[in-house]
């Protein structure tokens, strides 16, 4: 092996080297490619049907065998003089340490092993925003974010952009989920948020636009305490009214009977009736 480790990106075309020096004939070459998978390159090797490697393509006395899943996708270059393979149209699956070995009989010497490891990159997957909860006034939301893919494992963010943006505390739960809880929530709460999964190769969005209500019984119950406190006002509006009126009316009367009994008491003497008197 001319190099140890290998990346590519998701759909471009590979060569994994392989080379070896014999000084016997080629007619009894056997070149052997196998594969053990991994899912990332920050995990561990898997075991496929109790085995760490697979066949992912066989030389053998001049015949050709590919393995049935990568027909079409895997070859030789340079076959019986150079051991390399071609890997095109790359997938995550494909990602894992290749292992090459060579023989050729009749030499006896043990064959020779060489191992490659190969990453292949991806970006993310377009993420998946849902929620969960309560929007009332003082409810408790949930938002979630979930990302299919992406190697290097996707960076997963929300972030509330309006009224302005504020990023949130996410919590994580596995390396391609995310969430973020929002309690008591209130009118302040209401707005567009928008989840981020982001690595090397790129960024994909997903969005909630999520708005509170205040419940129809609260609503219901302000209205009531306005239209009560209306009410009495008026009422003690009228009653005031009403009171100044009578006190008003009981002034007035009270003056003109004054009057009428000065009147009737008041003796007016005129002259005629003085000289009435003395005759």
């Amino acid at each position: 092996m001319r190099e140890s480790s290998l990346e590519v990106v998701r759909g471009d075309v590979v060569v994994l080297p392989c080379s070896f020096f014999t000084s016997s004939p080629l007619s009894r070459l056997n070149v052997i490619w196998t594969l053990a998978p991994i899912s990332s390159p920050e995990t561990p090797i898997q075991l496929i049907n109790g085995f760490s490697h697979f066949q992912v393509i066989v030389y053998d006395h001049g015949q050709v065998i590919e393995d049935p899943s990568l027909i079409g996708r895997v070859g030789f270059t340079g076959i019986p003089w150079s051991a390399d393979i071609v890997l095109n149209d790359t997938r995550v699956s494909d990602a894992g340490v290749y292992r090459c070995m060579v023989s050729n009989p009749p030499e006896t010497a043990d064959p020779g092993i060489g191992d490659l490891a190969l990453s292949v990159l991806a970006p993310p997957s377009l993420p998946v925003c849902q929620w969960d909860g309560d929007i009332d006034m003082g409810g408790r939301v949930t938002l979630f974010c979930t990302v299919a893919e992406g190697v290097p494992t996707p960076e997963i963010r929300w972030d509330k952009l309006n009224p302005e943006e504020i990023s949130l505390p996410v919590n994580l739960e596995g390396d391609l989920s995310g969430s973020v809880q929002i309690i008591n929530v209130s009118s302040q709460t209401s707005g567009l948020y928008r989840c981020s999964a982001n690595n090397l190769l790129g960024t994909e969005n997903c969005y909630i636009n999520l708005s509170v209500y205040s419940t129809p019984g609260s609503s219901s119950g302000i209205l009531q305490g306005v239209l009560l406190t209306l009410s009495m006002s008026l009422l003690l509006l009228a009653l005031l009214v009403l009171i100044l009126w009578l006190h008003r009316t009981g002034q007035d009367g009270w003056w003109r009977g004054g009057g009428e009994e000065e009147c009737y008491n008041e003796i007016r003497y005129t002259p005629s009736l003085m000289k009435r008197s003395f005759v």
